[in-house]
């Protein structure tokens, strides 16, 4: 049996989980300013799945780049939510 498929699947849910809440309160606490540590962790993660020999791992390393890379869109996208009152907003927040 191979179960690789299942493993990258749970993954995947994992990852899509953390990051949505990685963006919720991200946004909340930094606004849109941390976007780049989102693409630096992205892109390398991306660049080493390519160098990995095991076929789970490099899915694994790939998947968690791309969806880092999505955050952040979904970063930005966040942000009109909050403007729209769908999410709170941080009141102090010089950058609004």
């Amino acid at each position: 049996m191979n179960f690789d498929g299942l493993i990258i699947g749970a993954v995947f849910i994992i990852s899509c989980g953390l990051g949505h809440m990685l963006i919720v309160k991200g946004e909340y606490h930094f606004s849109t300013r941390w976007w780049p540590l989102f693409l630096v962790i992205g892109l390398l993660l991306v660049v080493f799945s390519l160098y990995v020999n095991s076929t789970l791992q490099s899915g694994i390393l790939g998947l968690i780049g791309f969806t880092s890379l999505w955050s952040i869109y979904e970063l930005f996208k966040q942000k009109g939510r909050v403007a729209k009152g769908w999410f709170p907003s941080k009141q102090k927040r010089e950058d609004s």
